[in-house]
């Protein structure tokens, strides 16, 4: 007779129980892995971005040093964005059929040796070369277009608290601006672009090498969530799917022709590549302008960060009321946000400042992981890493213009008023593009397929 726990996913089951000391089985480890991997995807998303972020802080005494124009230094950012953009599907679709610890390890170290290139620039190609161009491709193959796939693989349930935790590291990525402003201080930006580099190498690399799983299976276990019963339903349909034995479910190319899709990559591509870069890719300038401090302007940027952090623990709330809904608080946090900024003309009331640290960065913090939950909710599949990676490519088509364009027209008008103007345009669109993408009717979507 043949034991009935000897198929795949019973097999899988046994690996998950675990025996006590009487003989009995509990079903429920005190500790569930997937944690481990959500605190891996903090620290490597506060360290891999942190590098990016740099910009802002790094920015200043660049243009004092060169004396090169605001819209051409700023470029440096949004060639960083765009190829981001570009590179994060390729990565993601490399994930999905090479081995992942591989590819990270890799981009990692690219990322690494590009950013202590930036301590050797001389020109400002030079700068286009390693920010611009070799970093991105080194975040893209280590950073979230591998751990955003990652986290929905070990959970099943619950992604929108879970993406908001990991996303946290993206926030604490611009707290990381005050750490870089304090080494900038001491030793020089060229000096700053080392230690940036060395911290990355001698942190991520170990973190990936030897704690990094790729999906729960590598463990034995399954995602979390995956005992209830309707979530094990579509678990296995999904499992059906990526193993061809049934020709339902979502392809790449019948998710390529929902407008769908492409409203949720419009949605980010306004808020965080244009809206967003916009405005953090030159608010330590502005501030400077007005007369505040590097420190002080690098705090504000900190600020930024940690009510991102803020915004992305309350991310589950998304998972309550609704995407779209979440994604509404959002933008109006942001607009208010915006219009503080716009009211600061001097020292006089730092308080503005203030504000709109917390409210920008709340509402950032509340939208990335609302947006990227929205994704998951209608296309969880297969072809979610490519789909995940297509989402990054919008935001880089909108990076390429944000940073630019903010220095352009301060080029040209001499103020920033105008730029932030536009970006609270494309933070309105944004909140629209949502609701248009529909991420309430998921379940709707995948039941016509």
């Amino acid at each position: 007779m043949n034991d009935a726990r000897s198929g795949p996913a019973n097999q899988l089951q046994h690996n998950t129980d675990i025996s006590d000391e009487k003989g009995g089985v509990n079903r429920k480890p005190l500790f569930f892995y997937g944690w481990a991997i959500v605190g891996i995807a903090i620290i490597s998303m506060m360290l891999i971005y942190g590098t990016r972020h740099s910009f802002s802080v790094l920015f200043p005494p660049i243009l004092s040093e060169f004396g090169w124009s605001r819209g051409s230094t700023a470029f440096m950012l949004s060639l960083n964005i765009f190829v981001y953009g570009l590179t994060a599907p390729i990565a993601g679709s490399l994930y999905d059929r090479w081995k992942p610890h591989r590819l990270i390890l890799i981009g990692a170290i690219l990322l690494g040796l590009a950013t202590a290139g930036c301590a050797f620039a001389r020109e400002l190609w030079h700068f286009y070369l390693f920010f611009g161009v070799l970093m991105p491709v080194g975040s893209a193959f280590s950073g979230w277009p591998l751990l955003g796939p990652t986290l929905t693989n070990w959970f099943a349930k619950k992604r929108g608290m879970v993406i908001g935790l990991a996303q946290m590291g993206g926030g604490l990525s611009f707290t990381y601006g005050i750490f870089i402003e304090f080494v900038t201080s001491q030793v020089g930006w060229r000096h700053a672009y080392f230690v940036i580099a060395g911290i990355v190498v001698a942190v991520i690399v170990p973190l990936y090498l030897f704690f990094y799983r790729y999906r729960p299976e590598e463990k034995g276990l399954k995602p979390y969530g995956a005992d209830e019963p309707r979530v094990a339903i579509e678990l296995d349909a999904s499992a059906a799917e990526a193993q061809k034995s049934v020709p339902h479910g979502w392809t790449l190319r019948k998710a390529l022709k929902t407008y769908h899709l492409w409203f949720l990559v419009a949605t980010q591509s306004l808020y965080w590549g244009v809206g967003a870069y916009l405005v953090l890719g030159h608010q330590v300038k502005f501030a400077e302008d007005v007369g505040y401090s590097s420190t002080f302007a690098a705090s504000i940027f900190a600020l930024f960060g940690i009510s991102t952090v803020a915004g992305q623990l309350s991310a589950a709330l998304s998972d309550r009321i609704g995407r779209e809904k979440t994604g509404t608080i959002a933008v109006i946090l942001t607009l208010g946000a915006l219009t503080a900024l716009l009211s600061v003309h001097d020292t006089s009331q730092p308080w503005l400042f203030y504000l709109y640290g917390i409210g920008f960065g709340y509402g950032a913090g509340l939208c990335s992981p609302t947006i990227y939950a929205g994704l998951a909710d209608i296309f969880y599949g297969r072809h979610f890493g490519v789909l995940s990676g297509l989402l990054l490519a919008g935001f880089g088509i909108g990076g390429v213009i944000g940073p630019w364009l903010g220095g352009f027209i301060y080029d040209v008008t001499g103020s920033y008023t105008s730029a932030f103007i536009f970006a609270m345009v494309c933070f309105g669109l944004s909140g629209i593009t949502l609701w248009i993408a529909a991420p309430r009717k998921a379940e709707k979507l995948r039941a016509q397929l």
